[in-house]
């Protein structure tokens, strides 16, 4: 069992469920983000943004692994952070390709 995290942006909630479900049936644990703000259009304040950040990368921290959600080539620059952040810390960083 391996415990890993979801990444990418949060406009593609319905690839993130596809994919969670996916590892989750193959016996991981997965950890997702914390809302789909963009899929949902919820405004977040600076400080919401940020906290969600930190508890992203917590989850990270916590990973073996990170399966980068990218959907037509879009990673945008959080996903790019958090990337270097799960290199930084040993962490193996996989890439799950979907169409636009």
């Amino acid at each position: 069992m391996k415990v890993i995290t979801l990444c990418g942006s949060t406009r593609f909630r319905k690839e993130f469920e596809e994919v969670n479900a996916e590892l989750s049936l193959k016996g991981n644990v997965v950890f997702s983000v914390g809302l789909f703000g963009k899929d949902e259009n919820i405004p977040l304040t600076i400080y919401e943004k940020n906290l969600l950040d930190s508890v992203h990368l917590a989850k990270i921290k916590l990973s073996d692994e990170i399966f980068v959600i990218n959907v037509g080539g879009y990673i945008e620059e959080s996903t790019k952070r958090e990337i270097t952040y799960a290199h930084e810390h040993g962490k193996i960083v996989n890439y799950i390709y979907h169409g636009a």
